[in-house]
């Protein structure tokens, strides 16, 4: 029998191959992980009851601890107890799967990642309660115009995710560039899909005093689905003596090892090696930290679903200079809170940049207008958002 309109929900955050608890740019953390812990957080705020349900990759975690109110972290043994490549976990959604059938009862299952949804999916099928999907990455085929820097998926992952955009009762996607990828590569139905906005925390990322040697900033996984070497290589065009430093805050993940050192090289080929620090991951407060501190952060991503950095950076009232990717042209209002380039070319990224760091002025309006706009965006509306689509699934039914 479904909940009524004024009883508490039962959710399960289902997130298998990656801890909601890991902060962004750790191993294989990242936007989603931001994404599904601050709805959580703020689903449990408002009274309802949540579950967040990840793969243990470490024999130190514990089965279950409370994450916040309302709110418990579970971890169940599905493969190896230590962290694995990403592409891995395709291996172990039937094991996740099993102890999925050993939890609850909850009113409706929303998965992250392709991985969670295979999991999940038969679970809320044979219990007969709402399963959305939530993607965060859509796999590229080769002919896609999106698979530039995108690393070559299973065909598991394809046929799996076009699974999941077909049988789930809904799609809950984050911009409307990812919705409308879901119908286009996917195949889903627009009708049965839902765009909720995130949010962002504008009291931790605020305005504050910048440095009198301000920094460029590039955030991230140590991918190159993130184009971190653009970055490197617009810097290397700017004036010698007028370079602010730039820093790359993030971990290298397991499948790309090496990435770190490739950009290590590229620097000092362009002579930036006194110019360019990797500060590795960040916690939520230092990475804060650092965006306030910013002159201009740098998103040079081949492909994003959001860019939660652009709107991170922008409650921090520090200009953006971002790829015109995805959710990119979302997140960032051109010419008003940021820079949205359509071109790779370093040159043009270089131009971005001396626009913003030679004219004040511009530096100032970008800040001014990028901080009114965050702030007017919450996680609570987010969890609001998705307490109305977990309702309307759960009384259609």
């Amino acid at each position: 029998m479904p909940p009524a309109s004024s009883d508490p929900l039962r959710i399960a955050l289902v997130c298998l191959h990656t801890s909601p608890a890991s902060d962004p740019g750790v191993g294989d953390a990242g936007g989603m992980n931001v994404v599904v812990r601050n709805q959580a957080t703020a689903l449990g705020a408002l009274g309802h009851r949540v579950e967040l349900i990840t793969r243990r990759s470490s024999p130190d975690q514990p089965a279950v601890s409370e994450f916040a109110e309302n709110v418990v972290l579970r971890y169940v043994d599905a493969g190896p107890a230590h962290p694995v490549a990403k592409g891995r976990h395709e291996e172990f959604v039937a094991d996740f799967r099993d102890a999925l059938r050993d939890l609850g009862p909850f009113d409706v299952f929303h998965s992250h990642h392709w991985f969670s949804g295979m999991a999940a999916l038969p679970v809320a099928r044979e219990r007969g309660v709402p399963h959305l999907q939530s993607f965060h990455s859509i796999a590229a085929e080769e002919s896609t115009p999106l698979s530039e820097g995108e690393r070559p998926e299973s065909p598991g992952r394809l046929a799996g995710e076009a699974y999941l955009a077909r049988e789930s009762d809904l799609v809950v996607a984050i911009s409307a560039a990812e919705a409308e990828t879901v119908v286009h590569r996917l195949g889903g139905r627009a009708d049965d899909l839902r765009v909720v906005s995130p949010g962002v925390d504008s009291e931790l990322f605020r305005p504050g005093a910048r440095s009198d040697d301000p920094s460029l900033v590039v955030a991230g996984r140590l991918d190159p689905l993130k184009g971190f070497d653009l970055a490197i290589e617009a810097v290397a065009l700017l004036p010698e003596g007028a370079r602010p430093e730039l820093l790359i805050a993030g971990e290298e993940s397991v499948d790309y090892a090496d990435y770190p050192e490739r950009l290590r090289a590229l620097a000092d080929e362009r002579g930036l090696g006194d110019r360019v620090r990797f500060v590795g991951p960040q916690s939520r407060g230092d990475l804060a930290a650092l965006l306030r501190g910013a002159a201009v952060v740098l998103i040079p991503s081949h492909s994003e679903t959001y860019g939660l950095v652009a709107l991170e950076a922008a409650a921090s009232g520090t200009p953006v200079v971002a790829a015109a990717a995805g959710g990119l042209r979302e997140a960032v209002v051109d010419g008003v809170t940021g820079l949205v380039l359509g071109s790779r070319e370093p040159r043009a990224w270089a131009d971005a940049l001396s626009r913003i760091l030679l004219d004040p002025d511009l530096a100032r309006s970008l800040s001014t207008t990028a901080r009114v706009r965050a702030v007017g965006l919450s996680w609570e509306h987010s969890a609001e958002a998705l307490i109305s689509i977990y309702r309307s699934q759960s009384t259609s039914r």
